[in-house]
């Protein structure tokens, strides 16, 4: 696996992720992975005490793991949210308004790369998980 790129200030979690399964089995972890196609929503009554989610993207075409990670913020995840898989430079900016704040790509991305993606847009025209507002909102305030 690649380096991991954060866009956190805090320290980096360092525990090993557990499967879903077994998280919900012994649930003294603090750090669970959630692969395609499993519900997110199986955590909320843990995210509190989770410093880590890693969200398992086996295919870049597979959306899933966008609405896990707004499912997670929306209902008050704090911690870490990472994007782990066949993730491309190209997702950057949609996965970091979906709520992920690190990544850790099959194959590495360019930092300098990741830092364009993620400054590309000045506008964005929907609300997410993000705290940007919407164009539409500042021309109507």
């Amino acid at each position: 696996m690649a380096d991991i790129l954060r866009f956190r200030d805090d320290e980096a979690h360092e525990e090993p992720a557990v499967t879903l399964d077994a998280f919900l089995d012994q649930s003294n972890a603090t750090a669970v992975r959630l692969e395609d196609g499993e519900d997110a929503r199986k955590l909320i009554p843990y995210l509190e005490r989770l410093a880590l989610i890693e969200i398992g993207f086996s295919n870049f075409g597979d959306g899933r793991g966008y609405s896990a990670a707004r499912i997670l913020r929306e209902h008050g995840y704090t911690g870490e949210l990472r994007a782990q898989g066949d993730v491309l430079v190209d997702q950057i900016a949609f996965m970091r308004r979906c709520g992920f704040d690190s990544l850790a790509p099959e194959k590495p991305l360019d930092p300098v790369d990741a830092e364009n993606a993620l400054a590309r847009w000045d506008e964005v025209y929907q609300k997410a998980a993000d705290d940007r507002q919407p164009i539409w909102a500042k021309r109507h305030a």
